[in-house]
This record gives structure tokens, sequence and C-alpha cells, in this order.
């Protein structure tokens, strides 16, 4: 273990000791109530499996033959049928309710569904001819205009079919195109890159054991203390990133975004929200690095960015992307298995896999591709990690930031995974002695966990 560095005096003023504990425990309560109230927010799992069978469903005509089984094993439409049973009425949308009834075969659920209400007058009129016991007998005509109702794809070929039309003329097969494209990148990036991450993983755990790995740089870090750290996270991220920084940001995000669409509204305050959040702990961490002695300084600046060569730290954020997915995939699934799901999934999640505006769209990837891991990099692996590094040895730095990383996310569904994955950019950014390959692989991370969204979506 390295000893405490001596670049700052280790005296510190009775007011930032009482600021460090008030910042604490103000940190403790929010943070443990945050992740208490996750447990009542609803998990996007069934929204995002929900969408996944739709979007197979619409794909399947077009799908190549030697695709199928692994694309759309069972039956896509039984499938998406059992989901949409389990599911309450009142929390289905519109559009689901068309599916449901144009899908469903069971006498007394179609009954029941006869009674359902629907907010637009226009997929009423097609809901209640689909949920007729004769409604195969309506005319070619009256088929035709129950099906302009809808603009959906998805909906006008299953309620075609249900009102007695052929499947080859009710198929589009343009829409199915598009969604076979959109299947085939959604389920075929992630099953490529767990296999060739899990090959990296095996490779590295071989040279591990036959110590031909390289030895790790040596850790430097800037001479700060704990209670820095504890002013930084607790002080400048929560108490005032996440409690006080919203009270103002709210009323100015309102009035900035009065009239405008729903969707582009959601992003404007998730971006102004995240600037708000990284404002006031990105300013402390300068403060706290400018009155430090500057000749003691590395060559490559306090938190180790160190930009050059980029090849290099755009291959070992990509290796690293790829190495991890395996253990966080695998803690996901056993969670799951073991205690069920958790529910308290990033509300952001669910903000890209409904948002249709373009530019809402824009504003949600900078916020979660190029924001959140330079930000969420700059504080756990560039500077919390490094100064408890000195403290708790690098093994403990590792263990104790991703932990802190884990839990400001206030998502219990997600805090092992999240646990994972910053155990992977800790272990990244020892092993490579620079910040930038973890920012590329956090931004890898987001960036294709965005786009499955966006596909899914779409």
């Amino acid at each position: 273990m390295t000893s405490p560095p001596s670049g700052r005096s280790t005296a510190a003023p009775s007011w930032k000791v009482l600021l460090a504990l008030l910042s604490l425990l103000l940190a403790t309560t929010v943070w443990a109530l945050g992740l208490v109230d996750s447990f009542a927010k609803p998990s996007v799992a069934p929204a995002l499996s929900l969408e996944q069978q739709e979007l197979t469903l619409l794909a399947e005509p077009q799908i190549p033959p030697f695709l199928r089984t692994l694309l759309l094993g069972t039956d896509a439409s039984d499938s998406l049928l059992s989901s949409l049973r389990q599911i309450p009425l009142d929390r289905l949308d519109d559009r689901q309710k068309i599916l449901f009834t144009a899908l469903e075969t069971d006498p007394e659920l179609r009954s029941s569904l006869q009674q359902v209400d629907l907010e637009s007058s226009d997929l009423l009129q097609l809901q209640r001819a689909l949920a007729k016991d004769d409604s195969r007998n309506v005319s070619v005509d009256e088929r035709s205009r129950l099906l302009l109702l809808t603009s959906d794809p998805l909906n006008r070929r299953l309620a075609c079919e249900a009102l007695g039309g052929e499947e080859e003329s009710c198929l589009d097969q343009a829409s199915a195109k598009r969604a076979a494209r959109r299947l085939v990148i959604s389920e075929l990036l992630p099953i490529v890159a767990l296999l060739l991450g899990g090959l990296l993983l095996l490779r590295h755990l071989w040279q591990l054991l036959r110590r031909r790995l390289p030895s790790w740089p040596t850790l430097l870090a800037p001479p700060l203390g704990v209670l820095d750290m504890v002013l930084l996270v607790a002080g400048g991220f929560v108490v005032l990133g996440e409690v006080l920084m919203p009270l103002l940001v709210i009323p100015i995000s309102s009035a900035f975004t009065r009239g405008l669409s729903a969707p582009l509204t959601q992003g404007i305050n998730v971006f102004l929200g995240y600037v708000a959040l990284a404002g006031p702990p990105l300013l402390i961490l300068r403060q706290q690095l400018g009155q430090l002695d500057r000749a003691q300084m590395p060559p490559q600046g306090w938190l180790q960015w160190r930009i050059q060569p980029l090849g290099s730290a755009l291959l070992q954020g990509a290796r690293g992307w790829l190495m991890v997915l395996p253990p966080v995939v695998l803690s996901g699934w056993l969670i799951t298995r073991l205690i069920g799901d958790q529910g308290g999934s990033n509300p952001l999640l669910e903000i890209v896999l409904n948002s249709q505006d373009p530019l809402a769209l824009s504003l949600l990837s900078i916020t979660a591709v190029v924001l959140a891991p330079l930000f969420e990099e700059t504080i756990f692996r560039g500077v919390l990690l490094p100064v408890l590094g000195q403290f708790l040895g690098r093994l403990g730095g590792v263990l104790v930031s991703a932990l802190v990383f884990a839990v400001a996310h206030l998502s219990i569904g997600e805090l092992a995974p999240l646990l994972v994955l910053g155990l992977g950019l800790g272990l990244l950014r020892l092993s490579t002695g620079r910040l930038l390959p973890c920012v590329v692989m956090h931004a890898l991370w987001n960036g294709v966990t965005f786009l499955n969204l966006v596909l899914l979506g779409g």
C-alpha cells in the first residue's frame, strides 16, 4: 500500500471537517431515500421486452431463413399475445390495445376487450370493429376505411388480417424490411460483442495465470485527502448537484420549454439537468486542484488524461467494453434469477425508448454518450479512484469508487450490473494508467445501449 500523499497539510480546519460531515450525512440520506424510492419505480425491462416482440413480429416476413431460429425463436405472435395478457389493460397505450384486440382469440378475453376505452376516437372505432365476434365479415371498403385510422405498420397489418384480409395483401414489405434491419442490428450486435468479449476475457485470464500480463503503471494521484473526496462527491455531486441545482434549473427549464412538444421538453430537461448536476462538483474539483503545488504535478496532469496516443486509447476503451460486457450481463441475469426484477430502472432509458423527436434524441444522445462519460469518469476514475488508492491500496480504491459510482445512479435494479461496470472501468484505469480509455469505454457502453433503445423504439 502506498503511503498517503504529503503534498498538502494533513490538518484540516474545523469548519471544513464539519462541512464534510454534514455533506456526508445529507448525501447518505439522499442516496438512501433515492434507492428506497427506486423500488416503487417501474422497471424498463417489460417495456423493452414488449418492444422487442413487436419489432420481431413486424420483421418476421423479411428475416432470412438462416437467421429465423436465432432471431425469432418461438412463434412471434404467440409471444407478443402472451406478454400483452400479463399487462393490465389500463397500463396499455392505444396502440398496444389495438395489437391486443387484433391478436386475442380467447372468447372471454375478447368480450372484455369490447368494453375497453381508448384516448383516440379514431382508434376506438378500429378497436371496436376488431373486438366484434364477426370482425372477419366486414366488407373490403369498410376494412380499407378502418385501416386508414392508424398509421402504425404493425397495427395495420394485424388489424387487416383480423378483419379478414389476405396475409399477402396486408403485408407492408417496406416496413417489414426496415424492421428486419433494426432487429438484426439490435440482436446480432450484442451477441457478437458478448462472444468477442468472452474470448478476450478468457485470453486475459489465461495470460494472468501464466503471468504474461504487463505490470501496471504507477498510480499517480493528486495530493488530496479523503476529506476532499467527501466534499467533492457528497457536497458537490449530491448536495449541490442533485438537490440544490434542480431547484434553480427546473423553473428556468420550464419557462424555456413552454409550448414545446413533450418529447423535446424531456430532451431539454435532461440535458440542462445534467449540465446543472455536473457544474458544482467540477467547479469544486477545479478549486481543489488549483490549490495544489504545480511543481508536483505529473507531466500528463493531475488526472492523467493522456490524450496521446489517441489510437491506443480508442483500442483500450473498446477492448475494455467488450471484456466487461459478459460479467455485467451475467450479474444482471443472476440478480433477476435470484431475487427477481427489482425495478427502479434509469428513467432516461424509457424516455429514449419512447421518443421519436430527432432533436430530442440528439440532446439525449449528447447527454448519455458525451456528457455523462466525461463527467463521471473525471470524478470517479480521474480523481476519486487514485486518491482512495493512496489510502486503501489500488484494489481498495477500485472497489470503493465502483461502489460509489453504482449507488450514485440511484437505481436498485441496476445496482449490481453498475457495480461490475464500475469495477471494469476502475481496472482499465489501473492497467492503462490513463483516463481517456475509461471515457471511451463508458461512451461505448452508453452509446450501444442508446442505439439499441432507438432501434427498438423506432
